[in-house]
């Protein structure tokens, strides 16, 4: 039942991410066209602020609520559940005022610190969301709680679809102005997009108060404990989370602060360094995120899932569900990999016609560097979630730690070499990531009763990935000179995806047993079956 759920709720927040992503890079690719790679220099630096803040305020509440309320669900407490919910609700209310109010009063100097002092309208232009979106997390980790994962995902499409016409309008709009301003109205899109996806949730919680409190009524094992005990569960579990979540957007502060700092000290000047950095993070990393989109709603059903079997101390599922989760997350990660290294160059040309060819190689070269990470990001980010499900938070939050430092220090050494400059913080983050996935690794086998065998499990996905990856070579090297570069590598994409769904079942890498657990799997076996791909 545990494989069940855990399935069923990444397919849900997978297919919702996926949308989301699409949409953003939708978004991002017709920004980009608009106002260049400078104006992504301005608007990005403002984005990592942003993410750290939020990072600070929510990541890990809807965690937090999202455990705990699972484990109440596990033993019929469905009172205690919703306690939790009210008193994650108060304490995220007061952390949210204060941080969008601290960008609201210190926005210039920010701007000015982090080493790109045209970001300021961007950070302006995200002080509602940072007020928003935390409480929107709450109701969702209460949702997620209850294994019910669709208020999450809906939430997040029209979020972004507001964003998406509201910033891409507002920066239209502004861009004959400047690029700065124009940045700050993309900026603010985020804004639009999290108060409409705010009253959506509102709405969807309203509409399942009735039935919630029916269960709480006719539940026989009503339990409240002391608010200042939830509140204590909630900041035990919630603060090393945060602390962990926090490292990567700190990192990518970090980055912006180290790149334009190097830069600048091998000859750049600041526009130039605010083009190369949104070259990095506001282009090639665009393509990373797609992945990720899968990985993290893995990593989201795995916490709830794994903190039920380990709350009935059920071993066999346990064991069970993080198979399936590291197997799945592989499965998504190594190919998306494989393709993105392929397909770099070709990939930026097809989707950013108005970056020119000189753009189109160096922002390629950022692109196939930052597909090595994938792997490394997409198994840190299941390691982690099976850490925090099994009451082991403060082990990733070292980890990860860990990693950062790396990648602070080869950030430094590696931007600093003229002949690298920008691309030395690209290789510094496949180095944080492997550094904290293979620390990750070791310290579950050795701290807890889940067992990864995690060379085991990669095998074959990495032998579908070999197939495909070698299809992908083919058909764009071969169909580059005949149909030119965007057709080519359309038809490389389209047949890498065909050849690696063949390739999964005939490798072995899914099985029966798996499809079952699939919503409509047992269809899909069915078809599957009769074209010979699966016994």
């Amino acid at each position: 039942m545990s494989g069940n759920n855990f399935l069923k709720g990444a397919a849900v927040l997978g297919t919702a991410g996926f949308i989301v992503k699409i949409i953003g890079a939708i978004y991002r690719i017709p920004l980009t066209n608009l106002i260049g790679t400078e104006g992504i220099g301005y608007f990005q630096p403002a984005y990592q602020v942003y993410n750290l803040l939020l990072v600070i305020s929510l990541a890990g509440f809807p965690t937090a609520v999202a455990r705990l309320v699972s484990e109440k669900m596990a033993l019929e407490n469905p009172q205690g559940a919703h306690q939790i919910f009210k008193l994650s609700m108060r304490v995220i209310l007061v952390v949210s005022v204060v941080s969008s109010v601290t960008v609201l009063i210190f926005a210039k100097s920010i701007a000015q610190a982090i080493g790109y002092p045209g970001t300021y309208y961007s950070l302006l232009g995200l002080v509602p969301a940072l007020l928003i979106v935390p409480v929107m997390s709450v109701y969702r980790g209460y949702f997620q709680g209850m294994q019910n994962m669709m208020p999450t995902a809906l939430s997040q499409v029209l979020e972004q679809l507001i964003r998406f016409a509201v910033g891409l309008s507002l920066a239209y709009m502004l861009s004959s102005s400047s690029l700065q301003k124009a940045a700050g109205g993309a900026s603010f899109g985020a804004s639009a997009g999290g108060l409409a996806g705010f009253i959506f949730i509102l709405f969807i919680y309203a509409r399942h108060r009735k039935n919630i409190h029916e269960k709480i009524d006719n539940a026989t094992n009503n339990i409240e404990e002391e608010s200042g005990k939830v509140i204590s569960k909630l900041l035990t579990i919630a603060i090393p989370i945060t602390m962990g979540a926090s490292i990567v957007p700190l990192m990518g502060l970090i980055d912006a602060k180290l790149v334009s700092m190097r830069l600048a000290q091998i000859g750049y000047s600041v526009i130039e360094a605010t083009d190369l950095y949104g070259q990095l993070s506001g282009t090639a990393q665009t393509f990373i995120n797609f992945p990720q989109v899968f990985s993290i709603a893995i990593a989201m059903s795995l916490v709830p899932s794994i903190s039920n079997a380990y709350t009935r101390r059920d071993k066999e599922a346990l064991n069970q569900t993080t198979d399936l989760g590291m197997r799945t997350s592989l499965i998504i990660g190594l190919p998306s990999a494989f393709g993105l290294y392929i397909l770099a160059e070709p990939i930026i040309k097809l989707f950013y016609p108005a970056l020119g060819p000189d753009k189109h190689k160096s922002v390629g070269q950022l692109l196939a560097i930052l597909a090595i990470s994938v792997v490394f990001l997409t198994v840190v980010q299941s390691l982690t979630a099976i850490l925090q499900a099994v009451d082991k938070q403060r082990i990733p939050v070292k980890n990860l730690a860990i990693g950062a430092l790396v990648k602070i220090v080869l950030t430094y050494v590696l931007v600093g070499i003229p002949s690298l400059n920008v691309k030395g913080a690209a290789l510094s983050t496949i180095a944080a990531y492997l550094t904290a996935a293979a620390l990750n690794y070791w310290d579950i086998n050795k701290y807890t009763e889940v067992k990864v065998r995690l060379f085991r499990i990669a095998f074959r996905p990495f032998i579908a990935s070999v197939v495909m990856g070698a299809v992908v070579y083919v058909v764009y090297h071969g169909g580059a000179s005949i149909i030119g570069v965007k057709l080519s590598a359309l038809a490389a994409i389209l047949c890498g995806v065909a050849v690696y769904f063949i390739a999964l079942p005939i490798t072995g890498t899914i099985k029966k047993e798996d499809m079952d657990l699939l919503p409509k799997g047992e269809k899909l076996y069915k078809l599957m079956n009769k074209l010979k791909l699966m016994k």
